[in-house]
């Protein structure tokens, strides 16, 4: 029987009620870690919600956690989805009880993870010193003014650290938490997570976190088929030219209307979705290299290297050693 990818145990601060904001970000971690997917993996994550066991109150709603803060200890990944306003807004502390829970699953080897102003508890716990984090490009100032030791970046989705990972806010935790997915699981089932979530399967942490359009191309803008097509033919020498002309756009307006919709450029686009191909070749596959970089359109066996490691961390041995223990059924192998 395999143990599965591990618990998830989120911190939910009940001070003052919850707002709608928090409770999207809370409901984004509960939606992808709590909902049994057995047909991608089997065991699926046990999500573990914990509190102060008074009840989180909003607009029309009342939460209670079945944990108290102390069971975040013991979990493989801890999740801070929020920190009540007052703690940005107003400088409240963040409660002494979640900073010492905090600090305690850390030392037992927890991945420490923040949604949007969740960055402010890990930060007060001590956990993004020296590392660099993300929040919520409304609240990076008063993070980085508030806590010097870290490096906040407020132009990225995401950051991944390692061991501690921290995301912007609104569809940026979403990212981060099929990023968490991919690294458990491989690139093919956070693929289908994302597919049932009806979300891009793959938008790398370094993307621009304030685009004027967040939302994907839509099929009436002239981008979503193109792109869509892209996908499909990922192999072929692609360049902007042949996709501004599929969009029937000249190249600098298709460059333009890429960037203003996903954040960053045609080249750029075209080598994160090849990376993503190449992760799912490695998982599924027993190609050579040197096939894997034909297929995902990166090239040579060289080339490949060095394009997915830059953007993964891993080489492409690594990365498919790390998911051997996967079944080309998606399922964790019993041996795993």
């Amino acid at each position: 029987m395999s143990r599965g990818p591990g618990t998830v145990a989120v911190a939910v601060l009940q001070n003052n009620g919850i707002s709608p904001w928090e409770m999207y970000e809370l409901t984004i971690a509960c939606t992808v870690f709590g909902i049994p997917q057995p047909d991608l993996a089997d065991p699926w994550y046990e999500l573990r919600l914990c509190g102060t066991g008074t009840p989180a109150t909003g607009p029309g709603f009342s939460l209670r956690t079945e944990h108290g803060l102390d069971a975040l200890v013991g979990a493989g990944t801890v999740i801070v989805p929020s920190v009540p306003d007052a703690v940005v807004e107003e400088g409240e502390e963040v409660p002494a009880e979640l900073v010492g829970a905090l600090r305690a699953a850390a030392a037992s080897g927890a991945r420490m993870v923040s949604l949007c102003t969740g960055a402010f508890a890990l930060a007060a716990a001590g956990l993004l010193d020296g590392r660099r984090a993300t929040a919520h490009w409304q609240h990076t100032a008063e993070l980085a003014a508030r806590h010097p030791a870290v490096t906040v970046d407020d132009s990225v989705l995401y950051t991944d650290e390692g061991t501690v990972l921290t995301s912007a806010g609104a569809t940026a935790a979403l990212d981060l938490c099929l990023h968490l997915v991919r690294r458990d699981l491989g690139a093919r089932i956070a693929g289908q997570v994302a597919r049932r979530l009806v979300v891009p399967p793959h938008r790398a942490g370094g993307q621009a976190q304030f685009i004027e359009a967040p939302l994907p191309p839509g099929d009436d803008d002239g981008l979503g088929p193109v792109l869509q097509w892209a996908t499909e033919h990922l192999a072929e020498p692609l360049t902007v030219e042949d996709l501004a002309r599929r969009a029937r756009m000249s190249p600098r307006t298709f460059h333009r209307r890429l960037h203003e919709s996903t954040g960053t450029t045609p080249l750029q686009w075209l080598l994160q979705q090849r990376v993503a191909r190449a992760q799912t070749l490695l998982e599924s596959t027993d190609w050579p290299v040197e096939r894997i970089g034909a297929g995902s359109g990166l090239g040579t066996a060289a080339n490949l290297r060095r394009h997915f490691t830059r953007t993964v961390g891993v080489s492409p041995t690594d990365y498919r050693r790390a998911f051997r223990a996967v079944t080309p059924s998606g399922r964790p192998s019993t041996g795993r």
